[in-house]
C-alpha cells in the first residue's frame, strides 16, 4: 500500500525531483573504457560483465519519456569520457553530438538535466598512463572538460565533475592491494568503505593519499575550464556520504576516521557552486574503529544495513563541513531491493528526514533518486535499485509503483514528513 504522505514540505520554486543513471551502468559496451578492459581480463575478480547494460545508448529517448511522463523535472545522467575520447587527443565528434542530443532531449521534455563528466569510468589509455596518478591528470581531464562544455552549452545548468572522488581514492587503494594479492602477497588484505554505487563494507584501508590531490587538482582544474566557457554554469561534485556515528566514547576516533574518507572532500567543495550527497546507509564507529553491521539489522540486497535516516544526517553533516553558502543537491539515495513496496517504505523515511533537515534550514535544492532504472552495479545486476525495471534480453521497461509514487510526490510538489509509523524493518525519520 503506498503510505499516506499528509500534507508534507512544501517544495521551494524551481526544487529538482528525478533520478540519475551513470553512463557505464546503463549504456552498454563501453568498450574503450578501464571498467570494460577489468570486466574482461582472464581471471577478473569482476564477477558478472556489463555487456549491453540496459541499452541506454540507444534508448535514452525511451528513459527519458518515462521519466517526464511519471512527473519527474529532472535527470542526472554522465557523459563518458571514454566514447568522447577514446583515444588520447581523438575526439569522436559523433560521441559529442549524441550527448548534446541528450541534453536536448531532456530539455525538451521538461527535465532539468544535471550532468556528471565522470562517473568512475576512464578512457582505458588515461589508466595506462597511471590514472589519477599520472603528473599528467589535471591537466587531461581539464582538456576534456573542454570539450565536454560544448555539450553542456546546449543548455546544462548544474554540471559535476567527479563523481564520488572519495571511492575513486579507495577503489585505487582497493586496486592495489588485488594486484598485490594476484602477485602472490599473502599480506595484502582489504576492506572498503562506500554508501554509493559498489558494495564495499567498513574496512580498516584510506583512500590513496595522492589520489585525493590528484582528484582536487583535477576537480579544480575542470571547474575553471568549464568556468570559463560559460559563467553561468552551476558546477560541483558529488560525495560518497558515509554517515559516521560514533559510539559513546568514540567521539575522536570517528572524527579521525571521517577526514580522509570524506571530509577533505567536502572542504575541497567549499567554494563550488553546490554539492551533491549521495547517502544509503550508516557506518557506526567504536574505539578501535569501524563496526560490522549489526547481525540483527535488516540489510539491502548489497549488505548494507537498512537505514532510511542516512539521508537526513548526510545533507546535516555536510552543511555543517561546506558552510552555509553551498547549496546541496541530493544526487543519490536509494535500496537494493526486489521488493518495491520496501522501496517505498524506505524513500518515504528517507524524504522525511531530508523534510526535517530543510525545515531546520539545510539549504537543499534537488533530489536525485539512485537510481532511474534498474542497472550494472559494479560486477553484477543482482542489486536492483531501479524505479524502472529492465527486461535483460528484451531491455522493455517497465515503471514499478514506487516510480509512479515518486513521480506523483514530484508532480505535487512536497515530500513526506516523519510518518506516524514506518512499517516493519524501516526506521521512522526523527
Amino acid at each position: 500500500m503506498t503510505p499516506s504522505i499528509g500534507p508534507g514540505l512544501v517544495l521551494p520554486d524551481g526544487f529538482l525531483m528525478g533520478a540519475s543513471t551513470s553512463a557505464h551502468q546503463v549504456e552498454g559496451n563501453n568498450v574503450s573504457s578501464d571498467w570494460w578492459a577489468l570486466e574482461n581480463r582472464q581471471g577478473s575478480f569482476v564477477a558478472e560483465r556489463s555487456g549491453d547494460a540496459a541499452d541506454s545508448f540507444h534508448r535514452w529517448p525511451q528513459d527519458m519519456d518515462l521519466l517526464s511522463e511519471l512527473g519527474f523535472n529532472a535527470y542526472r545522467f554522465s557523459i563518458e569520457w571514454a566514447r568522447v575520447e577514446p583515444e588520447r587527443g581523438h575526439v569522436s565528434r559523433a560521441a559529442v553530438e549524441h550527448y548534446r542530443a541528450m541534453v536536448r532531449g531532456a530539455l525538451e521534455r521538461g527535465l532539468t538535466p544535471v550532468v556528471t563528466l565522470h562517473h568512475f569510468t576512464s578512457p582505458r589509455w588515461f589508466s595506462e598512463l597511471g590514472g589519477w596518478t599520472s603528473p599528467e591528470s589535471a591537466d587531461l581531464f581539464a582538456t576534456y572538460a573542454g570539450t565536454a562544455a560544448e555539450i553542456l552549452g546546449e543548455g546544462v545548468r548544474y554540471a559535476a565533475t567527479i563523481n564520488e572522488p572519495n571511492m575513486i581514492a579507495l577503489m585505487h587503494t582497493l586496486l592495489r592491494h588485488a594486484a598485490r594479492r594476484a602477485d602472490g602477497d599473502p599480506g595484502s588484505t582489504a576492506g572498503g568503505d562506500h554508501g554509493g554505487a559498489a558494495a564495499f563494507g567498513p574496512g580498516a584501508i584510506e583512500p590513496d593519499a595522492e589520489v585525493t590531490r590528484a582528484l582536487i587538482r583535477a576537480h579544480r582544474a575542470a571547474s575553471a575550464v568549464l568556468k570559463a566557457a560559460d559563467p553561468a554554469l552551476r558546477i560541483g561534485w558529488t560525495i560518497a556520504n558515509q554517515v559516521y556515528q560514533a559510539e559513546p566514547g568514540a567521539e575522536e576516533t570517528a572524527a579521525v576516521y571521517a577526514w580522509p574518507r570524506e571530509d577533505v572532500f567536502l572542504e575541497a567543495a567549499r567554494e563550488d557552486d553546490w554539492i551533491g550527497v549521495q547517502a544509503y546507509t550508516r557506518h557506526r564507529i567504536g574505539p578501535d574503529g569501524p563496526l560490522p553491521v549489526p547481525q540483527d539489522a535488516d540489510t539491502t540486497l548489497t549488505g548494507w544495513e537498512i537505514y532510511p535516516e542516512a539521508l537526513g544526517e548526510a545533507v546535516r553533516h555536510t552543511a555543517r563541513v561546506v558552510g552555509p553558502h553551498v547549496p546541496i543537491l541530493v544526487t543519490e539515495n536509494g535500496i537494493a531491493t526486489g521488493d518495491d513496496d520496501l522501496r517505498i517504505a524506505y524513500t518515504t523515511s528517507a524524504l522525511a528526514s531530508l523534510a526535517s533537515a530543510m525545515r531546520d534550514g539545510v539549504d537543499v535544492r534537488g533530489y536525485l533518486h539512485w537510481s532511474a532504472l534498474d542497472n550494472y552495479e559494479w560486477g553484477s545486476y543482482r542489486p536492483t535499485f531501479g524505479l524502472i525495471a529492465v527486461d535483460p534480453h528484451t531491455f522493455a521497461r517497465e515503471p514499478k509503483a514506487s516510480a509512479r509514487w515518486l513521480g506523483s510526490l514530484a508532480r505535487a510538489g512536497r515530500i513526506p514528513c516523519p510518518p506516524a509509523a514506518a512499517p516493519a524493518g524501516v526506521s521512522s525519520a526523527g
